[in-house]
């Protein structure tokens, strides 16, 4: 196998392992009921989001009523009191 061939092979597994990552959090919303939550940049402000990116109001209520009731993780239960867009 050719060197980029290579590349091309893990890039695809990295992007795959990341979006795998909050794939199951975009479903669970969905399962729940929240139809806006429809792909990442519903909460994030980016398209393939990393560590330290912004988020979009959605994520930004989350991460600011995760603070509020100091949760150790978020809970999409919430998105029932998000008023935003």
């Amino acid at each position: 196998m050719n060197l980029k061939a290579l590349l091309a092979v893990l890039a695809i597994i990295a992007a795959g392992a990341s979006l795998q990552a909050k794939l199951p959090w975009m479903k669970k919303a969905q399962g729940m009921g929240f139809d806006q939550v429809k792909s990442c940049q519903s909460c994030h402000a980016t398209e393939r989001p990393k560590k330290g990116d912004a988020f979009a109001p959605m994520g930004q209520y989350l991460i600011n009523r995760k603070d509020k009731e100091k949760a150790s993780e978020v809970d999409l239960a919430w998105l029932k009191d998000y008023k935003g867009k």
